[in-house]
């Protein structure tokens, strides 16, 4: 790691706890029973694509799961359970954070959508009594603003253009193998962080 001298960092399951099965629990309760061939870790049908780079707004979002599975659920419902599976922040990964920016320069990288993005600042909010949890980074970039999404090789190079970072001097950690494979695709250097690791185990 000597020539490491930037670090990108996924959010869910790295900082903020993700718990995939809450929603589709929550969707199948709601009557869509095939919630898992529409969206989990590691596949997201065309509607979530879109919403996670930003290509329709939550309100289409909800009208087009409303007219293709229940005319009749409300906004609230649809968003309650997509929102499910957002858990907190664990206090001694922010304070990890808070260490490993005087080491390097560090930014984020999540494949999200507005409406996680305004859940999850709210929980950390709640947690930490204000602020943004984009402030730990240089620059902390979303699919659904950058309107590129991870496994793409095309997002990885537009993150490392917009902020002139060379791939080889560049480490990006994720708990997604798909993701991992979409980054060294460009060159970066890479660490798949799984359960039970987490960030408090890397010697960085």
């Amino acid at each position: 790691m000597e020539n490491i001298k930037n670090i990108i960092f996924d959010l869910g399951g790295i900082f903020i706890d993700i718990d995939y099965f809450k929603t589709e629990k929550a969707f199948v309760e709601l009557g869509i029973t095939n919630f898992s061939e529409k969206f989990t870790q590691h596949h997201a049908d065309p509607l979530f694509e879109d919403l996670e780079k930003g290509m329709i707004t939550p309100e289409q979002f909800y009208n087009a799961l409303r007219n293709t599975t229940n005319p009749k659920l409300t906004k609230d419902e649809i968003r309650d359970a997509w929102n499910a599976m957002l858990g907190g922040f664990a206090p001694k990964k922010l304070e990890w954070l808070e260490g490993i920016k005087t080491k390097y320069k560090i930014y984020l990288f999540s494949n999200t959508n507005k409406i996680h993005y305004d859940a999850f600042q709210e929980i950390y909010k709640q947690q930490t009594g204000g602020g943004n949890f984009d402030d730990y980074f240089i620059k902390a970039y979303y699919s659904h603003s950058l309107g590129l999404r991870k496994p793409y090789p095309e997002a990885f190079q537009a993150l490392l253009k917009k902020e002139n970072l060379k791939a080889a001097e560049t480490l990006f950690i994720d708990d997604t193998a798909k993701n991992i494979e979409g980054a060294k695709k460009v060159g970066l250097q890479t660490i798949l962080l799984q359960a039970p690791k987490t960030v408090l185990d890397l010697a960085l």
